[in-house]
């Protein structure tokens, strides 16, 4: 770290239960060159990575449905969320990971991952980076039924949309995840279907 505007960095863990929330206190210099004492709480859940599985051919994507809390606990009165398959890197590359957790989730063995970018997507509060992939899937991938794994406790519901659906349940709020968005404004940016 080599922002010569921050100095005195000290780090106090508040929680490891789940993931791990940081307590960080440093003193940082203003635009008056003045040095002020402050503090900023970050969640800290590892990186990620993320994947928009889509069939050139028919038009279609593949995406998932699943609980999520934070969002029920913030409005959302199911807390299903459709989403694209994601997961945590762990110890994996971000291709190993999306591979492995495009599998567990739908079912489908992909072997080509297309890395189209990364992202911070919290970066006021989490410290997560995503890594963004597209792949294309086809019937012959399909290894198993998916629905992620039952030792995380993973009941996920595969999904397959016409693209263009996809892009309307954007307007009319049935998709409200954020990687998601972006990775279906990619395709349609980009001309993936074209």
């Amino acid at each position: 770290m080599s922002n010569t505007k921050i100095r005195d960095l000290k780090i106090d863990i508040l929680s490891d239960n789940w993931y791990i929330l940081k307590k960080a206190t440093f003193e940082y210099r203003n635009k008056s060159g003045k040095w002020q004492v402050q503090q900023r709480e970050a969640y800290d859940r590892g990186n990620g990575a993320t994947i928009l599985l889509y069939n050139r051919q028919n038009k279609t994507v593949m995406l998932t449905r699943q609980f999520r809390m934070p969002t029920y606990l913030n409005g959302n009165d199911t807390g299903m969320m459709i989403e694209a398959c994601a997961g945590l890197l762990d110890t994996d590359s971000p291709e190993e990971c999306i591979k492995r957790e495009a599998e567990e989730e739908t079912g489908y063995r992909i072997t080509e991952v297309h890395k189209i970018f990364e992202a911070y997507m919290s970066p006021g509060s989490v410290t997560e980076i995503i890594h963004f992939f597209t792949g294309e899937y086809s019937r012959e991938m399909k290894v198993s039924e998916g629905g992620g794994l039952a030792s995380e406790h993973e009941e996920i519901e595969v999904l397959e949309f016409p693209f263009a659906e996809a892009l309307n349940m954007i307007s009319d709020g049935r998709i409200k995840d954020a990687k998601t968005i972006m990775l279906l404004q990619y395709a349609r940016i980009n001309g993936l279907f074209s």
